[in-house]
C-alpha cells in the first residue's frame, strides 16, 4: 500500500527536523546594541561603557560547548555582566556554570534568579504554552545556595529583591531587582522608589519580563531593564507574523518583545533569548542562543 511509503516519509523528516533543531542549541550567537543613555562627559572620553547580558543558561553536567563559548565572552572586555537566572536544568549543573562564567566572574558583575535555579525543571505541558497558561513548577530543590556564595565570593551584586549602587571606572550605578515575578516570587514594594539621582545610569534586573512588574520600573524612572526567561520563543516560525517570529512567549510580554531591544514605555528593555533550554524541550527552532553586549554611549549617539 502506498500508505506506508508516505508514513515512512513524514517519520524520516520529522526525525530530521528534531535532529535539526537539536543541532541549533550550540549554534551560540553574539548580539550588539548600542543605547545613548550616558550623559556627555560621563565616560571621561572613553567611547563606551558595555554591559554583558547572558541568561537562561540551563546548564546540564558536560555541555562543553557552552562553557567554552560563554567563557570566552570575556574577550569582549565587558565592564559589567549581567546574568538574569535560570542558571541550571540539573542538580549537577553548578560546577560547569562556574566553569563557563569563570572569567568573567572576574568582572563586577550583577545577577537575579529565576525559578529554574531554584527548583529543577519537570516535563512541560506543551498545551499550557499555547494558551498562556503557567506549567506548575516541580518545586525539587537545585544547589542554588552554593551558586550564589560562589557568585558574592567573586564581587558579583545578588539584585534580587534589592537595591544596589556602586561605581565601575567612572560611571555610577543605581540598579534593583526582584525575585522571579513569573512564579509570583517578586514584591516590588521592598525596592520601590526612584535610583539615586546621582546615578549615571540606572539598571531594572528580573528574570521574566512581566509587564506589571516592568510598568513600576518604568515608572520610578529606571532606564534599562534585563530580562530574560522567554528563550527569544524557542520554537520560532522563519518568518515575522504580526510583527514577530515568535510564537509563545512564555510570560505576559507579547510576541513582538519576547527578545531583543524594545521600548516599554519611557524605558528601554532587553529580554535575552538565553543560551539554554530545559533539558526535557532540548530544542530550538529558528532562535539560537545568544549572549548580547550591550555599547552605553553618551547621549550625542545614536540607539541602533
Amino acid at each position: 500500500m502506498k500508505i506506508f511509503p508516505i508514513l515512512g516519509g513524514l517519520a524520516a523528516a520529522g526525525l530530521g527536523t528534531a535532529a535539526w533543531a537539536h543541532s541549533e542549541l550550540t549554534k551560540f550567537e553574539l548580539k550588539e546594541y548600542t543605547l545613548p543613555l550616558l550623559e556627555p562627559g560621563t565616560l571621561r572620553e572613553e567611547p563606551e561603557f558595555r554591559i554583558l547580558h547572558v541568561s537562561d543558561l540551563h546548564m546540564i553536567p558536560g555541555q562543553r560547548a557552552k562553557i567554552e563559548w560563554v567563557s570566552d565572552l570575556d574577550r569582549l572586555d565587558p565592564h559589567l555582566v549581567v546574568n538574569t537566572g535560570d542558571n541550571l536544568s540539573d542538580k549537577g549543573g553548578v560546577p560547569d556554570v562556574l566553569r563557563a562564567l569563570g572569567p568573567l566572574l572576574s568582572r563586577p558583575g550583577m545577577f537575579c534568579f529565576g525559578t529554574n535555579d531554584y527548583w529543577a525543571p519537570r516535563i512541560p505541558n506543551p498545551f499550557n504554552y499555547l494558551i498562556g497558561k503557567k506549567n506548575t513548577p516541580s518545586y525539587v530543590n537545585l544547589p542554588w545556595k552554593g551558586m550564589r556564595a560562589a557568585f558574592l565570593e567573586h564581587g558579583w551584586h545578588d539584585a534580587n529583591q534589592a537595591r544596589v549602587e556602586f561605581k565601575v571606572g567612572d560611571v555610577r550605578l543605581a540598579a534593583a531587582g526582584v525575585d522571579d515575578p513569573h512564579h509570583d516570587l517578586d514584591d516590588y514594594s521592598e525596592i520601590a522608589g526612584a535610583p539615586n539621582e546621582d546615578a549615571d545610569l540606572s539598571l531594572a534586573l528580573l528574570h521574566s519580563p512581566e509587564p506589571r512588574v516592568l510598568e513600576k520600573f518604568a515608572a520610578d524612572g529606571y532606564q534599562l531593564s534585563l530580562s530574560g526567561h522567554t528563550h527569544g520563543g524557542q520554537l520560532c516560525l522563519p518568518f515575522k507574523v504580526a510583527g514577530s517570529r515568535s510564537i509563545v512567549t512564555n510570560c505576559g510580554i507579547d510576541r513582538v518583545r519576547a527578545q531583543g531591544l524594545h521600548q516599554f514605555g519611557p524605558m528601554f528593555m532587553h529580554v535575552s533569548n538565553g543560551l539554554g533550554t530545559s533539558k526535557f524541550v532540548p530544542f530550538r527552532v529558528f532562535c539560537r542562543p545568544s549572549a548580547t553586549l550591550l555599547r552605553i554611549t553618551e547621549k550625542n549617539a545614536s540607539a541602533t
